[in-house]
């Protein structure tokens, strides 16, 4: 008996799935950087201190790292669409919660529903998809426009949410932005469809087999090793900044521009990282984007902390913020390709998540218990060299089963 093809799949221009992709990734992630907006005034109604609401942030952030993983594997398996649906879905129910917060365990269950959502709808999960339908050579550009689309989202959710702050009130302000994120739920039709070799898919390697494949990489896991100080840098800064300016009697709009300014000037930076393979090597634009962060905490330590200083210093920050995605996850599809990308690139995203954790842990905690940020500062500069000389002795170049397919 002649054995009948499988009909060939529905294939979406680049531009039409970067699009689509870029939008979700805008929304879900600039939502989720103006959380630290609401620490002072939940605090203050709340009657708890910073370390609840630090804790909260923490677990989301942890949340959203082991999601990654299983978002990214069901994501490579089945499509990106219905992730996105389950992930904005559950970002709802948590800024529900939040809303209706009562206590520091009801913003714990909220930061864990939060996790889920982004891990769902957010970079992590579409990263697979958009590398599956750019061909190798703009890769990590297109993939750097997913990084410059969250730069964007940033940079009009932090004025967008201190408007409806200011003008409703933080709580009604919660339930307008969960109203915002259903914005992503028809957007998710544009990335459903099941990966297939028509889709840039070029093996059929296991689930299982790649697993061991990445976790026996030296290389991939001085990568894994490297994202956690990302994590512990943006994640303490994007909560805490705004905590940080109140206490040198600054405005709070400082900090909502501030921000806003790591959104705007991220733009830059993630462009010039997602070129800058054809010019340097993508480890040591890695190694130069850790490095350069540690000048922007020094300056936090020892210049004068006016407005000026604080917005200054955060344009600087911005240009390193997300460049690092592009050129992490081009590094993840140079060793193992695009057939469980974001799965690959969702483990290496859980040890930024782990690093968020610890950043948001050790800042609430150091914070409680000496009023001052400047431990942690150091801690930042600490942590920002050894990620710089992580990424130096990586090998950029494919898995010999890769080297050994293109061959054949």
């Amino acid at each position: 008996m002649q054995k009948v093809a499988p009909p060939a799949p529905t294939t979406r221009p680049l531009w039409m799935v970067i699009l689509a992709a870029g939008l979700i990734v805008g929304i879900a992630m600039g939502l989720r950087q103006v959380m630290g907006l609401y620490l002072p005034p939940m605090t203050k109604e709340l009657g708890i201190g910073r370390e609840p609401f630090s804790m909260a942030m923490a677990v989301a952030n942890l949340v959203w790292g082991f999601g990654a993983i299983f978002a990214g594997m069901i994501a490579d398996r089945y499509g990106a669409g219905r992730v996105v649906v389950a992930g904005t879905v559950a970002t709802m129910a948590g800024m529900y919660l939040m809303y209706a917060a009562q206590s520091g365990y009801d913003l714990l269950i909220s930061g864990v529903l939060l996790g889920i959502g982004v891990s769902g709808a957010g970079l992590n999960s579409l990263v697979g998809a958009v590398g599956r339908a750019a061909p190798p050579e703009k890769r990590t550009s297109a993939i750097a426009s997913l990084g410059m689309a969250a730069g964007i989202g940033g940079f009009v959710a932090f004025p967008y949410t201190h408007l409806l702050m200011d003008t409703f009130g933080w709580k009604t302000s919660l339930l307008l932005l969960l109203a915002t994120t259903a914005v992503m739920l028809p957007l998710a039709r544009t990335m459903a469809g099941k990966p297939t070799a028509g889709a840039g898919m070029v093996d059929t390697q296991g689930l299982g087999s790649a697993f061991v494949e990445a976790l026996t990489h030296p290389s991939y896991l001085l990568l894994v090793t490297g994202f956690f100080v990302c994590g512990f840098h943006v994640a303490f800064y994007g909560v805490h900044l705004p905590r940080f300016v109140a206490d040198h009697g600054l405005d709070p709009s400082v900090g909502v521009w501030a921000l806003t300014c790591v959104g705007l000037a991220n733009l830059v930076g993630t462009y010039i990282a997602g070129q800058s393979p054809r010019f340097i090597e993508k480890r040591l634009g890695l190694s130069l984007i850790y490095f350069g962060r540690c000048f922007v905490f020094l300056g936090l330590l020892f210049l004068p902390i006016t407005g000026a200083t604080v917005i200054v210093l955060s344009i600087v920050l911005g240009v390193f913020w997300l460049s690092t995605v592009p050129l992490t996850s081009g590094l993840v599809s140079t060793f193992f390709g695009t057939r469980w990308m974001s799965m690959l690139f969702g483990t290496v995203f859980l040890s930024h998540q782990i690093g968020s954790f610890t950043g948001l842990m050790l800042a609430g905690t150091l914070y409680d218990a000496t009023k001052s940020y400047d431990t942690m500062w150091w801690i930042s500069i600490g942590v920002g060299l050894m990620a710089a000389l992580v990424h130096l002795p990586i090998r950029e170049r494919p898995v010999p089963r890769l080297v050994a397919a293109g061959a054949a």
